[in-house]
């Protein structure tokens, strides 16, 4: 009768507890495995047993210039990414939150890069960045202005690339700071409004400030989600020309399925885990300061 009872008290947590330990156990072990073989000198071209290293594996790979330049290359794609679609999202939910004709048409059209599958998308703009036969030069050449290379130039790879990014995933910032700008109270902005407050003003100091944690949700989703891009970026260009728009992801992938120096590709993998993580708990300390 007790256990009966007991069962009985506690069926909202016994429930769902098939389904936490299956989505733990999916979640820890990857991690804690990629973090063994991160330790280790695994290499399956070298026929040669798996045999514990230490950190030794960890100082030869962050010792090279390749690691050092793919890290640098994933911080710089995804800052500028993210900003520049945290600024266009932002200003696109202000726009689509007020009233005017054809705003159902906008939202619908909004939706269209996100359904779009990475992978097609990459090879859509593979197209449309080709220097001899794409759009964005004939766009170029009618307007009288210089020509580019696009992808296939190493100084202009990672900002086509980030062209490519803020298509696709600034809608996602503009929905979740549009269903954030509906749920506020218009109490705040009314009595602004009293006060004499312009529409520049009641923007800055009552709007902004008012929907911030909701951007920085934002930011945080797409931030973590930008640091691990690997399909746009594989699509288009697998990390050349050369290594110039090789990212941590790509490297990884590359040391795996490649070379298939699995133990220093794991090495890189565990340092990506570690950025996503500290850049997330930065922006969450950061949105939870926001609050206050």
């Amino acid at each position: 009768m007790k256990i009966s009872r007991l069962i009985e008290n506690n069926l909202r947590l016994l429930f769902p507890l098939p389904a936490i330990i299956f989505v733990a156990l999916l979640m820890i072990f990857p991690v804690l495995y990629t973090l063994f073989l991160s330790l280790t000198n695994w290499n399956l071209t070298s026929g040669a047993p798996l045999s514990f290293v230490g950190f030794a594996s960890y100082a030869r790979v962050l010792s090279e210039p390749r690691f050092l330049h793919a890290l640098a290359r994933t911080f710089v794609f995804t800052f500028f990414a993210v900003a520049i679609e945290s600024v266009l999202g932002v200003a696109i939910a202000i726009i689509l939150n007020r009233a005017f004709v054809g705003k159902s048409l906008a939202k619908l059209l909004l939706l269209l890069p996100l359904v779009a599958t990475p992978v097609a998308v990459g090879i859509v703009f593979n197209l449309f960045f080709d220097p001899t036969i794409g759009l964005a030069n004939f766009i170029l050449q009618s307007a009288g202005l210089p020509q580019g290379l696009w992808i296939s130039s190493a100084a202009s790879v990672i900002p086509s690339l980030i062209i490519v990014d803020v298509w696709q995933w600034t809608p996602m910032i503009t929905l979740i700071v549009l269903a954030g700008l509906a749920g506020l109270s218009n109490e705040p902005v009314e009595a602004a409004h009293v006060d004499g407050a312009s529409e520049w003003q009641i923007l800055r100091y009552v709007t902004i400030p008012m929907v911030m944690p909701v951007i920085l949700t934002a930011i945080i989703l797409r931030l973590i989600d930008a640091l691990k891009t690997f399909d746009i970026i594989f699509a288009m260009t697998g990390g050349g020309p050369g290594y110039a728009s090789e990212t941590l992801n790509i490297m990884g992938y590359k040391y795996s399925f490649e070379y298939f120096r699995m133990g220093q590709s794991s090495v890189i993998l565990v340092v990506l885990f570690l950025v996503v993580f500290c850049c997330s708990i930065g922006i969450m300390k950061l949105r939870a300061h926001s609050e206050m």
